[in-house]
């Protein structure tokens, strides 16, 4: 816990770091363009899809009238809009996620190592391929899982655990890998996977509960839906600080733990010089130990047998 929690200190240090506030401006721009993009595009037609879909739901309709009754006659206006931007949580979570991975956390691991581990070897374990590789698959197996979740969500409790969890074992396969991509090889980082799953998901889980705060931004209803164009950018901005952030304390604790095993390795390991000084004590013994002929009876002190 206490390795955990001081990588934790250190990563939050770290954010306050000049190249790290300019390296999250890069995938607030990335996906601020590509969001109003296809917001300019596609909004509209979008919107009046999910219109005419939910308006065939007759308990959607009923609901909506109650509502009217209770003076929200302008709940069907934004319903819509704000069913669509729920809808688009999901996606944007996981871009962003992405996008940290590919963009930021090569460079945030190198200033880690930069500045805390000079001295640590780089193994290259991994590629840029299997980084992405592993990524993509990583992301496909959540958002299964996060679908086959959605029914569940309507149980009170659980939508404040899965959703979170989910997103923890994401973020602890995601930022766990890249973070060791370049120093570990890859038995060592199987190694590392194996003696500290535990705090790493837990990292993971507690990443996830931060990636939450944006949720704040979502609920604000139609006033985020009226002023959707300023706050998705603030929403992009902050999940991207957050993943930054976990990246940052999963390169703090992962090269910690790498060091560590490293050291635990060399001791264990013999050490090359005695060893070549007992190879060489061993060379030099080596004739005197072998066996040599039978000794003659003369050489006994007896007397030579006569020839025939």
């Amino acid at each position: 816990m206490s390795k955990l929690l001081d990588a934790f200190w250190r990563a939050a240090m770290y954010c306050l770091h000049p190249r790290v506030i300019a390296l999250s401006v890069l995938p607030l721009i990335v996906m601020g363009v590509i969001s109003l993009g296809l917001g300019y595009f596609f909004w509209n037609d979008a919107v009046e899809t999910i219109r005419s879909q939910i308006g065939s739901y007759e308990l959607v309709n009923t609901l909506v009238r109650w509502l009217e009754g209770l003076g929200l006659s302008d709940l069907r206006m934004v319903l819509a809009p704000a069913l669509l931007l729920f809808l688009a949580i999901p996606v944007i979570v996981i871009v962003a996620l992405l996008f940290v991975a590919i963009l930021m956390t090569p460079a945030m691991v190198a200033l880690v190592a930069e500045r805390r581990f000079p001295s640590l070897e780089r193994k290259r374990g991994g590629s840029l391929f299997t980084s992405l590789f592993w990524s993509l698959g990583s992301t496909l197996l959540a958002v299964v899982a996060l679908v086959i979740s959605i029914p569940l969500w309507l149980i009170p409790p659980l939508i404040l655990v899965l959703p979170p969890l989910i997103w923890g074992w994401l973020t602890y396969r995601v930022m766990s890998y890249d973070a060791m991509v370049d120093h570990a090889s890859s038995e060592e980082r199987r190694q590392i996977f194996k003696e500290h799953r535990l705090p790493l998901l837990l990292i993971g889980v507690l990443s996830g509960y931060l990636g939450a705060a944006p949720s704040l931004i979502w609920a604000s209803g139609a006033m985020f839906v009226a002023m959707a164009p300023i706050l998705v950018p603030v929403a992009i901005w902050i999940y991207t600080l957050v993943f930054a952030f976990s990246s940052l304390w999963f390169a703090h604790y992962t090269l910690a733990a790498l060091e560590q095993l490293r050291k635990k390795n060399n001791a264990l390991a013999p050490d090359p010089l005695a060893q070549a000084a007992i190879q060489s004590i061993a060379t030099e013994l080596a004739p005197e130990a072998l066996p040599g002929p039978a000794p003659s009876f003369g050489s006994l002190g007896g007397k030579p047998e006569p020839s025939p």
